[in-house]
């Protein structure tokens, strides 16, 4: 009898360990699936981002030669509609820049997440901690 209860019980003990190990096991997939997941659309995004970035590099760098091209013009001719367009190109440019600094922000967060995630799941919670710490 006591032989059939200790291998009874040794049966349910084995039974619970593999089911914690498949319980681990999905858990384990399904961080790989989510990262891998993010992983990919952080990437898609970032590749847009920097494309938008060189975009507005290239707007940045067309505006500057117009506005040297308007300096020009002014200078031979200042007409007063002339006046009107070079302000406006101007504040243009502006706007430009104050996107361009928004935009390497967002590049830089994104740069960091990404790092955060290339991380082992126990060096992410510290640095996550670190981050928040610093934040605050």
């Amino acid at each position: 009898e006591t032989d059939e209860g200790s291998s009874s019980s040794r049966s349910s003990i084995n039974s619970i360990l593999v089911i914690e190990e498949d319980k681990a096991k999905s858990s384990d997939a399904l961080a790989k699936g989510l990262s891998t997941m993010l992983t990919n659309v952080i990437k898609d995004f970032d590749s847009k981002a920097e494309d938008t970035l060189k975009s507005q590099h290239q707007l940045s760098l067309s505006i500057d030669r117009l506005t040297r091209e308007l300096d020009q013009l002014l200078d031979d001719a200042p007409l007063p509609f002339m006046v009107q367009h070079a302000a406006k190109i101007s504040g243009v440019r502006k706007r430009v820049s104050s996107l361009n600094s928004v935009l390497k922000s967002i590049q830089h967060r994104i740069d960091n997440i990404d790092r955060l995630l290339s991380l082992p799941i126990t060096q992410q919670h510290e640095n996550t901690a670190t981050e928040v710490s610093k934040q605050h």
